[in-house]
């Protein structure tokens, strides 16, 4: 795939995570804004934070002061950085590259948080 997802497993309440997601050398990685979503079961995808071209982010409330999005061009890679997880952060992760002409997902990375 275009973009790799990685980085999920489970962890206990208030600890952290960090995804990562990987672009392949085809794609010109810095046009794209990147995205993380989360998905639960039976749900629809919803988008968690989005980071565009400039560097500019957006988070939904539920992930504000918890979650960072870093994208680093040079190694073609966006990383998710958790921390404080909740259990209703249990999900899911895909990441997402758009540009003007396609968009590409992630296969999914599955974080549990639990006791």
């Amino acid at each position: 795939g275009r973009f790799v997802d990685s980085g999920g497993g489970l962890v206990q309440p208030g600890g952290s995570l960090i995804l990562s997601c990987q672009a392949s050398n085809e794609i010109t990685f810095e046009t794209y804004e990147l995205g993380w979503y989360r998905q639960y079961p039976g749900k629809v995808r919803e988008v968690v934070v989005s980071i565009d071209v400039h560097g500019t982010t957006r988070y939904v409330d539920s992930v504000k002061g918890r979650f960072t999005i870093t994208r680093h061009n040079g190694n073609r890679t966006a990383t998710l950085q958790m921390t404080n997880l909740k259990p209703e952060d249990s999900a899911t992760y895909f990441c997402r590259g758009e540009n003007e002409y396609v968009i590409y997902w992630g296969q999914g990375t599955q974080v549990i948080v639990s006791s």
